[in-house]
């Protein structure tokens, strides 16, 4: 195993390739080594049909391609990484091909825990110039590596970006000298009864498309980019849905952000839009009252499909009786108090109007299971997926893939409430759509940031 010292040797953990197993492909130049423990491990994870199981066929898939070409009676020598569309990559991967002593002071029993971490000692005495790498999902093992004076890290590919902060929040503020920046060959016109302008100036460089853009100083101005060229950019002025006049079914925005989400919900020429936010910032509730305009009243879609992923917050309630709708009400509580908000917004019609409203609501609003997806086709749906951040990034491509002409496609979710093991803020499919979409023209963001459910709710928000 004498490779040019720097380049190193990462010793992967078995949760590394059950979570992607294309992980063998992700360190560049790097060496990969496997001991024998994680083979075991993964062929005791094959078993089932969940993404899990799915994963641990996939890596020993990979596993037989990289070995198919490489000569097996001098396995010592590594096996080539570069296989198929990989062909970049210099590094190999070895196996552990000799018995390795596991009775390490300090740590407890041959748990195969332990045994990882007696292999990456092994390797460090072997090459004592090569620096070792332990890379695992599982915190308590990288503890663990850490105090035997190992070097372990997390498996870092997955994360879409390091820090949530980072995230794009689908909104800029102008800073103070805007216009004496940009007035400059500025022109400005209407079409259609909406108001453009186009501006040059050093902050087009920096904009995105369908990005909002908001002036608070003497003359509040709030605006979506709709087109880039070169070195200008046109700017739409937004149609303002706090004015009950351009309500939507009934509800005007509260605040700028929810202003901003009702024009990328209410707008046909943005096929997917994604909004963030902590509970209580309206997502749910403007999403559907969007999807009811355009719905029955627009008639732009023919029905709303509303999913989310069911992943409990505490002890699972088993198994539920009935069809595919009745199983998934339980989880669709948050569709029903929305429901309930909406049906109270028309006061004039009376109990009977408001209750043949809600029975025409109920016919047009179906309620699906993220199971039965696989291979479906939407035509001329608004399909909503809710609690989004509890997907990974394979769940949301196998989603957003569903989508055929003339279906919108709205994802929701909060990442600081992600329920879902092994996914974090970084890792979320929810992350990964927000960060890949967000230069295309039809595609919208929005970070919700004002609670509007009740003071209760905010100052939970802020204080627990």
């Amino acid at each position: 195993m004498a490779r040019a010292p720097q380049t190193k040797l990462f010793v992967l953990d078995t949760n590394v390739l059950m979570h992607d197993p294309s992980s063998l492909f992700r360190f560049e130049e790097h060496d990969v080594y496997l001991p024998m423990v994680t083979l075991e491990e993964l062929d005791n994870g094959k078993k089932g049909l969940t993404e899990v199981a799915r994963n641990a066929r996939q890596a020993s898939r990979f596993l037989e391609e990289i070995m198919g070409g490489a000569d097996t009676s001098n396995l010592e020598a590594g096996c080539q990484l570069a296989i198929k569309g990989n062909r970049h990559l210099s590094g190999k991967l070895f196996f552990q091909t000799e018995h390795v002593p596991t009775d390490l002071p300090g740590l407890a029993g041959s748990k195969a825990d332990n045994q990882i971490i007696s292999v990456v000692l092994a390797l460090k005495k072997q090459s004592p110039d090569r620096n070792v790498i332990l890379v695992s999902k599982d915190i308590n093992i990288r503890i663990k590596a850490r105090a035997m004076g190992v070097p372990s890290e997390d498996y870092f590919n997955d994360k879409v970006l390091e820090d949530s902060e980072l995230l794009y929040t689908g909104l800029r503020e102008l800073p103070e000298d805007f216009w004496e920046a940009h007035s400059k060959d500025m022109h400005s016109w209407q079409e259609a009864g909406r108001m453009f302008y186009k501006i040059n100036g050093p902050i087009v460089k920096s904009l995105l498309i369908n990005e909002f853009v908001f002036y608070e100083y003497n003359k509040p101005f709030h605006a979506i980019v709709r087109k880039l060229e070169d070195n200008s950019a046109v700017l739409e002025v937004v149609h303002d849905h706090a004015n009950p006049k351009h309500n939507v079914w009934g509800i005007t925005a509260r605040n700028r952000e929810q202003n901003f989400a009702l024009n990328l919900l209410m707008d046909p020429e943005i096929d997917f839009v994604t909004l963030l936010g902590q509970a209580g910032t309206g997502k749910t509730l403007l999403t559907l009252a969007a999807a009811l305009t355009q719905t029955l009243d627009k008639k732009r879609y023919s029905e709303i499909i509303m999913t989310r992923v069911t992943v409990p917050v505490g002890e699972d309630i088993g198994f539920l009786p009935g069809t595919e709708e009745e199983k998934m009400a339980p989880w669709m509580g948050a569709l029903e108090d929305n429901l309930d908000v909406l049906n109270k917004t028309d006061e004039d019609v009376g109990e009977w109007g408001r209750a043949a409203t809600q029975d025409l609501i109920r016919t047009r609003i179906k309620i699906k299971s993220l199971n039965f997806m696989r291979g479906r086709t939407f035509l001329n749906k608004f399909l909503i997926i809710d609690e989004a951040q509890n997907l990974t990034p394979k769940q949301m491509k196998t989603l957003i893939t569903r989508a055929g002409p003339g279906t919108k496609v709205v994802c929701l979710g909060n990442i600081a409430q992600i329920d879902t093991p092994y996914l974090t803020e970084g890792s979320s499919g929810l992350t990964y759509v927000v960060d890949r979409f967000k230069n295309w023209q039809h595609n919208g963001h929005i970070t919700l940031i004002r609670g509007e459910r009740s003071r209760l709710a905010d100052f939970a928000a802020e204080v627990l």
